[in-house]
């Protein structure tokens, strides 16, 4: 559902649509507004929406909004600046294949994401403590109850280019999860070489190990925005850090 508050000039007029224009394909999906009511107090230069998004089958991608009537439209500016995250969590407990966020563009429009969703393991903290690697974070998509039940979970690390894996326990309680892993034993699989290890966490009651990442938040391109701090384990130089999508990888050696 997509709910918005508008601030107008004139009371939206009858045969008032929405547009959705897909940013890649030109495709359109519209529809029919009816009369739309404002909060107490609001006035006729107030207009709050709600959308049904489901039945316009969207594509993943990013769509434009406009207002359309009589032929002429209008492209819907925006000055939400789309941090509040409230009930997101309880967005992710859903099993979905499409997830949807709104944003405000930076030429200050308002657009949607549509990202394909698959069960995944998100991101929510990171950090080196002791030798080892800990993550912690939420199950999102896997349609798992969050509630107190506890899951037999691991974490792996997996290394492509020599196929070396490291594992250790993680604890899964809910949609909760917690897991930790060793840096010596990281090392110790693959002494003589530099490069990328990919975790991925393997979760009772989940049919494919789920990727780390981190989607669910207002944060985009966090490969360039955000840098964690480097631990050296026997000189050996190891940090955490994001791919251009958004997963979760640790770079060992230089």
């Amino acid at each position: 559902m997509l709910s918005l508050r508008l601030a107008i000039e004139d009371p939206l007029d009858e045969g008032t649509e929405l547009v959705l224009r897909h940013r890649g394909t030109g495709v359109e999906r519209d529809v029919m507004l009816g009369r739309p009511g404002g909060g107490p107090g609001s006035g006729a230069r107030e207009a709050t929406l709600a959308v049904s998004l489901a039945p316009l089958q969207l594509s993943a991608g990013r769509w434009d909004a406009y207002l359309r009537h009589g032929g002429a439209r209008t492209r819907l500016r925006s000055i939400d600046p789309g941090f509040s995250l409230d009930h997101l969590d309880t967005y992710a407990l859903c099993k979905r294949t499409l997830a949807y966020r709104s944003y405000r563009t930076r030429n200050g429009f308002l657009a949607l994401k549509i990202d394909e969703a698959e069960p995944v393991a998100e991101v929510r903290s990171v950090w080196f403590r002791e030798g080892r690697f800990e993550v912690m974070g939420l199950l999102a998509f896997t349609g798992l109850e969050d509630d107190d039940a506890r899951h037999e979970a691991k974490l792996a690390l997996h290394r492509r280019q020599s196929a070396a894996t490291v594992a250790a326990r993680a604890t899964v309680q809910g949609v909760r999860f917690h897991a930790a892993v060793s840096l010596v034993d990281v090392i110790a699989a693959d002494p003589d070489a530099s490069g990328t290890w990919e975790p991925s966490l393997e979760v009772e009651g989940v049919p494919t190990p789920l990727r780390l990442g981190s989607r669910l938040d207002d944060v985009d391109g966090k490969r360039r925005r955000l840098h964690y701090p480097a631990t050296q384990v026997d000189g050996v130089p190891i940090r955490p850090c994001y791919t251009a999508d958004d997963e979760l990888r640790i770079e060992v050696g230089g």
